[in-house]
């Protein structure tokens, strides 16, 4: 079964959420964990024990695990299980991209049946070029899983590479138009990161045939309701996703926070 089927599955029976896992120091602190693999181990795990029969997609960030090195990297296998076995899938934060044999290389470690850290999708760069994603396609295709490509991103940094004229659109529009002719024989396997923080987006998503994760509610300033606004007819493939919204202020709060966002997202559909 494809990712695009089972996204749509799964939103359908549990909404149109991600949460992302994002146990970063300011979060480990507001769940009166300890700054090691102990209490990164406790917050990650339970924010999966608390929502993984509610929310349909959980999104890892890896960089905070890999920052405990190998026993880090061992919490976030545990938190992968713990996604799938929630019924829940898993959209890893890796932010990968590189040409060849090493584009390859990390398509092993997180795409296909036997990936150590295999997860449902992961995010990709193409900023080395997307015809140089073809190895994290394939294996996507191949695994049932799911890419989303960097196009617009929420942060303002990136708004001077993005938006930066190449040929007759910008580089945001490039890689939106690229992706969507790659879906037509990928079996919809890629999709976009597009953030919500934007007023304008300085691209036009109404060909786009995939789903477009939006980050940026609620910590950097999105807005659910706003979401309309932003992406207007491609409303229909947004797939939010907030993090400190819903965990970063403890344990005690992530099932009212993320109630309060399903129920905001509801309204939209």
């Amino acid at each position: 079964m494809s990712y695009a089927t089972r996204l749509a599955a799964a939103t359908a029976d549990r909404g149109r959420l991600c949460v992302g896992i994002d146990p970063m120091p300011a979060v480990l602190d507001a769940w009166g964990l300890p700054h090691d693999v102990s209490g990164l181990e406790r917050c990650a795990r339970g924010i999966v024990e608390a929502l993984g029969e509610r929310i349909a997609v959980f999104k890892p960030q890896s960089a905070f695990f890999e920052a405990f090195g190998s026993r880090g990297v061992a919490v976030l296998e545990s938190v992968l299980a713990d996604i799938r076995a929630a019924g829940a899938l898993s959209l890893l934060d890796v932010k990968r991209g590189d040409i060849g044999s090493s584009m390859a290389g990390y398509a092993a470690a997180f795409l296909g049946d036997d990936a150590p850290l295999r997860a449902d999708a992961i995010t990709v760069s193409p900023y080395l070029g997307v015809g140089a994603l073809t190895p994290a396609i394939e294996a996507a295709v191949a695994g049932g899983q799911g890419l989303y490509v960097l196009a617009r991103t929420s942060n303002p940094e990136g708004a001077p590479v993005q938006l930066a004229t190449s040929g007759h659109s910008t580089v945001a529009q490039h890689v939106v138009d690229t992706c969507a002719e790659l879906n037509d024989t990928s079996d919809y396997a890629l999709g976009l990161v597009v953030g919500g923080t934007h007023a304008s987006l300085g691209c036009d998503l109404g060909a786009f045939n995939g789903s477009i994760l939006v980050p940026g509610i609620g910590a950097q300033g999105g807005t659910v309701e706003g979401l309309a606004d932003v992406f207007g007819p491609a409303l229909r493939l947004v797939l939010p996703t907030a993090s400190r919204e819903v965990i970063g202020a403890g344990a005690a709060e992530l099932g009212a926070r993320a109630g309060r966002l399903l129920d905001a997202l509801a309204a939209l559909d």
